[in-house]
């Protein structure tokens, strides 16, 4: 049977940036939530020689159309990988919004893919370095570990308080936990899990940030290596993390960030000293 790579955010700019890389070595599935961009980009990819690529319209925060991705994966062949891109930045959404799609609808992706997952499938969750800018005390901590509860949205709005900002930085720190508490649950069935936290990236919803938040062009002029990271930059990570290379790399977060979330964390110590 082939080995499928599940790729949620297909028609984003990292997801077709990951398929690119996967599609040589199985079968792609792209989910979006628009089907026309899904056809665009199937075609696109057709274009560049990846021709085994099928679509499926997919709202990760149903759990019903999440549980169809998975039956489509299953009949397709093997589960090599699910990539899960699909996410909203600040300027998309409501704060509840942010923790809908990028917490919650993270959470539903694993725990039905944990369960067609087996020998050598791996998970790849895209955090982000916002994620690793969020201290981990607090009581939303105690929240953000429980994103199934049905009652997550609205427990985390009272620490976001309508502030997409917040709730997309504290969503992402959530994806970082899910991927830590989860890695023993995969690797009983011979499975990895990590996540990749990008930085500021080229990509369409990455301008869209830029062009619209102050604290975005902040961070950029923080940033060690002085530019925007390519998606061509996360998508290579990705295939790593997704190769024999990446064996024994499970339960931990990749920053690729250019080393914007260390020097930040340099400056604050020292303006605190």
């Amino acid at each position: 049977m082939k080995d499928v790579y599940v790729i949620t955010g297909g028609t984003g700019g990292m997801g077709k940036a990951i398929a690119q890389l996967v599609g040589p070595k199985g079968t792609v599935l792209l989910a979006d939530v628009n089907e026309e961009r899904l056809q665009i980009t199937k075609d696109e990819l057709i274009e560049k020689g990846i021709n085994d690529v099928h679509v499926q319209t997919v709202d990760i925060t149903d759990t019903e159309n999440v549980k169809a991705l998975a039956k489509k994966t299953k009949s397709l062949g093997t589960l090599k990988a699910i990539v899960n891109t699909a996410g909203l930045s600040p300027t998309m959404g409501s704060s509840k919004k942010m923790t809908e799609v990028n917490l919650v609808g993270t959470a539903i992706i694993l725990d039905e893919f944990l369960k067609i997952a087996g020998p050598d499938t791996v998970a790849v969750c895209i955090s982000s370095m916002s994620g690793h800018m969020v201290p981990r005390q607090g009581a939303y901590v105690d929240v953000l570990k429980k994103p199934l509860d049905p009652n997550v949205v609205e427990a985390m709005e009272q620490f976001a308080q309508g502030n997409s900002g917040a709730a997309y930085s504290m969503s992402k720190l959530g994806v970082l936990m899910l991927v830590e508490d989860q890695a023993w649950e995969w690797g009983q069935r011979g499975a990895r899990i990590v996540s990749v936290s990008p930085g500021s990236i080229n990509t369409p919803m990455g301008r869209q940030e830029a062009s619209q938040q102050a604290q975005m062009k902040m961070l950029l002029e923080q940033t060690p290596l002085q530019r925007e990271g390519e998606s061509m930059e996360i998508a290579a990570v990705v295939a790593f993390l997704l190769s024999d290379d990446a064996s024994y790399v499970t339960g931990t977060d990749i920053r690729v960030d250019g080393g914007t979330v260390a020097n930040v964390a340099k400056m604050q110590a020292a303006n605190q000293s």
